[in-house]
C-alpha cells in the first residue's frame, strides 16, 4: 500500500523492510530514513530520471559533498536548497507520494 502522506510513510519505518509493491523512489527514501545511506544511494543511482537525481542530490548533500550534490541538483532541475535536510527529505517524500498518486 502506497502511503497517503508523510506521516504514513513514517509509520512504515516500523517495518524491517519496505513494502515490496512500493516503487523505487519510495524504497530509496525509506532506506535513507532507516539510516541505510548506501542502499538508498544504490537505488537512486539506478533511477535515470529527475526524481532519482533529486534523491541522489539530497544524499550527497547529506554526506557533506556539496560539489557532487550541486551536479545532481542541476540534473534534477532543482536549486541547491536553503532548507534543512529534514525539511528537504519531507518535501521529497511528499512530492514522490503525490506523483505516484497522480499516475494511478
Amino acid at each position: 500500500m502506497i502511503p497517503k502522506d508523510f506521516n504514513q510513510f513514517l509509520e512504515s519505518l516500523r517495518s524491517d523492510d519496505p513494502p515490496n509493491e512500493w516503487p523505487l523512489v519510495l524504497k530509496a527514501l525509506w532506506f535513507d530514513a532507516k539510516g541505510n545511506w548506501k542502499a538508498s544511494h544504490d537505488i537512486a543511482q539506478d533511477m535515470h530520471d529527475r526524481m532519482g537525481s533529486w534523491i541522489h542530490a539530497y544524499l550527497h548533500r547529506k554526506e557533506g559533498d556539496e560539489f557532487n550534490a550541486g551536479y545532481w541538483y542541476r540534473n534534477a532541475k532543482k536549486p541547491f536548497p536553503d532548507t534543512t535536510l529534514g525539511q528537504e527529505f519531507e518535501q521529497i517524500v511528499e512530492f514522490a507520494i503525490l506523483d505516484i498518486q497522480l499516475k494511478q
